[in-house]
């Protein structure tokens, strides 16, 4: 006889763990498959050569949210938190330049000429945000191109990789722009919180951030089924549960819930959702080489990013060593999709080319500690196929590449998720998840 769960959840990225801590909490009965040998799916931390380093995020924030479940797995005493007052840079036209985050700031800064400051002024009366225009004509419209080009294309580019041009206002940024009441104005908001912004505090942990997906295994691992990959995902013939197959047996389940990767997701889905499955296969990955550098020196900020005007393969740079107290570790960005070739480099090329730039930006010296290859969803415009789409009754997604990919939106979407199933499938409701 085929085994039998409530909630089958496919992926033991941190949305899977997170929500499958949270059925367990509700006392659903589920079970978590993870093709790989290791949980926390982007988020990955280790030590090499004495050095802490991190792959995917490099850090996050602590939001209520967040507080809440680190308190509950009881590693709330392990998290490390950097100076509230670390500047952001940008380098541009040969030096590295403070982000202004008040007006103060941002009349005294040199990340732009004051001939550029002044168009800012013509801002308010500039229309408001049309969801079908690209992120870069956004910006370049509101705020001129050189403030475009030297802050925010960068910075919001740098989230994901990606060219805002290929960025749809609809797609990406609508969100934060709701979360900032921006209705026409970006900067009457500003003003409107007295004339300044504060740069969230940034978190991790002692033992970097795999500490958060280590510790949900740890609490759920009897419901975790490691180096178990499905290979077929069907449902029955009356359409009330779902079959799910994978080396060595069967399992039925009453729900489905997909945290994967969208390729992995759209072959999944092939036989039971081909629409759906053709527009997953059409999401676009940023590919990006991670660098990391030993540098002797400590630089004192949360990192920078490269000004559109340079000419750089590097996106842009992390200061570990600021950040963290993690002694010389400085990690560098190269490709994203305005070089999406640099992956194919060799490591000796990318170490080469990353210790060049490095030194270039800076004025010092590195010695290369690691080179690796990650994706990014990109959130361009290939998200438009995703609009509209169907899947079938008793399925659902909840991935980075679906909604919100950041660390707080994630838990709080895997939270909001164990309610909804929960209440539908007979168990404890958790508390709703705070949105701060």
């Amino acid at each position: 006889m085929n085994e039998r769960t409530a909630v089958a959840i496919i992926g033991a990225g941190i949305t899977g763990l997170t929500l499958a801590h949270y059925l367990r909490s509700a006392d659903v009965p589920h079970v978590v498959f993870e093709a790989s040998e290791r949980v926390g799916g982007v988020i990955r931390s280790a030590r090499v050569d004495g050095h802490l380093l991190e792959w995917g995020p490099q850090r996050t924030r602590l939001t209520q949210g967040i507080r809440e479940l680190l308190e509950d797995l009881s590693i709330i005493d392990a998290t490390i938190t950097a100076s509230p007052d670390l500047p952001l840079l940008v380098y541009r036209a040969g030096k590295l330049r403070q982000v202004p985050f008040s007006a103060g700031a941002f009349l005294t800064s040199d990340i732009i000429p004051h001939r550029a400051k002044l168009r800012l002024l013509l801002e308010p009366f500039t229309l408001g945000a049309d969801p079908q225009e690209s992120v870069a004509s956004y910006f370049t419209r509101k705020l001129g191109r050189e403030l475009y080009e030297n802050m925010a294309g960068p910075l919001y580019g740098g989230l994901y990789a990606s060219d805002p041009a290929d960025m749809i206002v609809g797609l990406s940024l609508g969100n934060a722009l709701r979360e900032f009441n921006v209705k026409r104005s970006l900067v009457w908001p500003l003003i409107r919180r007295g004339g300044s912004v504060s740069p969230p505090t940034a978190l991790s942990f002692a033992e970097g951030m795999e500490t958060l997906p280590r510790a949900l295994f740890a609490r759920n691992a009897e419901n975790i089924r490691l180096s178990t990959p499905v290979s077929q995902l069907s449902r029955n013939a009356l359409g009330n549960d779902w079959l799910l197959e994978f080396d060595g047996g069967s399992i039925r389940a009453e729900r489905v819930v997909l945290t994967a990767p969208a390729g992995m997701a759209a072959r999944l889905l092939l036989g039971e959702a081909p629409e759906a499955a053709a527009a997953l296969s059409g999401l676009h990955y940023n590919p990006l080489a991670i660098v990391h550098l030993n540098a002797d020196t400590t630089l004192r900020g949360l990192g920078y990013q490269i000004s559109f005007a340079e000419k750089f393969t590097t996106r842009g740079v992390t200061f570990n060593d600021s950040i963290f107290g993690r002694k010389g570790v400085y990690t560098s960005y190269l490709g994203g999709s305005k070089a999406p070739g640099a992956v194919k480099w060799s490591d000796e090329k990318l170490g080469e080319l990353a210790v060049r730039e490095f030194r270039t930006v800076t004025g010092f010296e590195s010695d290369v500690i690691s080179v690796e290859r990650e994706v990014m969803p990109a959130w361009d415009r290939s998200w438009a196929q995703l609009s509209g789409m169907r899947l079938p009754a008793g399925l659902t997604v909840a991935a980075n590449w679906e909604s919100r990919p950041g660390l707080p939106g994630r838990l709080a979407q895997a939270k909001r998720l164990a309610g909804m199933l929960a209440k539908e499938l007979g168990g404890n409701v958790p508390d709703k998840p705070s949105q701060k």
